[in-house]
């Protein structure tokens, strides 16, 4: 079922550039889920990923439509990546004194099957300074290199490795404290 765009532009593949395969309302359906998982694990808030990721759809669109974008997993990853950076600056002063991130209330359930060990990975996970935090996301959920990771973040291979390295100490500081706690 065709139906025309609110801008009044191409709807359907058979009007996008060459080389596209499929329309922008595929592309969504196949990337949406996965950039709304990345962006909850980076934000620690489902209401607030589901903005960023809108956003990002909504920046990466015009790009898409032009033919811009060879890879659009990886397109939709950067610009999730970029606007979650960009809304920590914003909001520095806000995360100094937040002391909990929310569980998210619409998790994915392939996240975790057990939603107890889910709402424990999520609380320690939060506890990681923001540094650390991001790049355990990024290296073990996403699965990127440490070289992805660094061009993701804008930081060196040797700093992901460094605060990898410290954030799987602290998570499994963390989580082995609550055994005996």
């Amino acid at each position: 079922m065709d139906v025309a765009p609110l801008d009044g532009g191409p709807a359907r593949v058979d009007t996008m550039p060459v080389g596209h395969t499929v329309g922008f309302d595929e592309f969504f359906e196949e990337h949406y889920r996965p950039a709304v998982r990345l962006a909850t694990l980076l934000v620690g808030n489902s209401d607030r990923a589901e903005d960023v990721v809108c956003d990002a759809f909504a920046r990466v669109y015009p790009q898409w439509r032009k033919g811009r974008v060879e890879d659009v997993g990886a397109y939709v990853r950067r610009t999730v990546v970029n606007l979650v950076r960009g809304g920590w600056r914003r909001r520095a002063v806000q995360r100094r004194h937040q002391h909990e991130f929310t569980t998210p209330a619409a998790a994915p359930s392939r996240f975790e099957a057990d939603a107890d060990q889910r709402d424990a990975m999520w609380a320690v996970l939060a506890q990681l300074p923001e540094g650390q935090r991001n790049v355990v996301v990024l290296r073990y959920y996403e699965d990127l290199s440490e070289a992805d990771t660094a061009a993701l973040l804008g930081v060196s291979v040797g700093t992901v490795k460094t605060q990898a390295s410290r954030g799987l100490a602290r998570l499994r500081e963390l989580l082995g404290s609550e055994d005996h706690g």
